[in-house]
């Protein structure tokens, strides 16, 4: 993500410093032709620092870095977990900010090569992102947008929620169901190709134009599912769908699923 994350920064007229510690990442922001800094030198005179680290080391990271940013300075991190989680060093006087791109849209119309290659966003396929910044000063969300903009670009709209609403979003909606759905589609995919013997070109054609078909009919009722694919459908709701299975929304959920995912005993209140 870091490499994302500077690629598209290297771009700008922002004045940005770029600091790594593991000697692979070094030798790769080297290689890219971008001059490091040292953490104190760069978190010291910045606007924002955003912090492009796995979600485990945003703890230790932060410790370490928010004690020497200056005050009104923002915070930014890339996942709303561990924020969620209160795993981020705070100061009174530094902005928390998070960021999450939304991934070009499976209904985004594109027009070339390179935006049809770019299924996760920030080449070349424009997308969404969604933002939450714990400041009522105007100044502090354009900064927060700009940035926003800059990293995930191309950038259509950013959409304001908050931390919690974010955490609610990703992982509850977009992981812990669509891409939980995404795997499944696989696993039922190797299940009728490598069980039932289907021929895989044709299980490939019939699962990957029928999963359009799902999206656009279920997502933006384009056309009617047919009575007997109703039939169908409720079929594997029964064999496949526990009843209760909205309960992952629910806040205690939701903090079991972070727990997990932070590797923490709970989230702690």
């Amino acid at each position: 993500m870091g490499t994302r994350v500077s690629n598209n920064l290297v771009k700008t007229d922002h004045r940005v410093s770029y600091v790594e510690t593991s000697p692979a990442g070094r030798e790769r922001v080297v290689a890219a032709g971008r001059e490091l800094t040292d953490a104190a030198t760069a978190v010291a005179g910045a606007d924002i620092v955003v912090l492009a680290v796995p979600d485990l080391a945003l703890a230790s990271v932060s410790a370490e870095l928010v004690p020497q940013m200056k005050s009104g300075a923002i915070l930014l991190t890339l996942d709303p977990a561990a924020a969620y989680a209160g795993l981020l060093t705070t100061r009174d006087d530094v902005i928390q900010a998070v960021a999450h791109p939304c991934h070009p849209s499976v209904f985004l119309e594109r027009t070339t090569p390179e935006e049809w290659a770019d299924t996760f966003g920030g080449i070349a396929a424009p997308q969404d992102a969604i933002a939450a910044v714990e400041s009522d000063d105007p100044e502090k969300r354009e900064i927060v947008e700009a940035t926003v903009r800059a990293i995930y670009a191309p950038v259509i709209d950013v959409h304001w929620v908050t931390v919690k609403q974010l955490a609610q979003l990703e992982p509850t909606l977009v992981e812990t169901v669509a891409c939980m759905i995404g795997e499944l589609l696989n696993e039922a995919l190797q299940e009728a190709i490598d069980t039932m013997g289907v021929p895989e070109a044709a299980a490939r054609s019939i699962l990957y134009g029928h999963t359009q078909v799902a999206l656009a009919n279920g997502l933006r009722g384009d056309n009617p599912f047919s009575e007997a694919c109703l039939i169908a459908m409720d079929y594997g709701r029964e064999s496949i769908i526990k009843e209760d299975w909205k309960k992952i929304f629910r806040d205690d959920e939701l903090d079991k699923n972070l727990a997990r995912m932070l590797h923490l005993d709970k989230i702690e209140r």
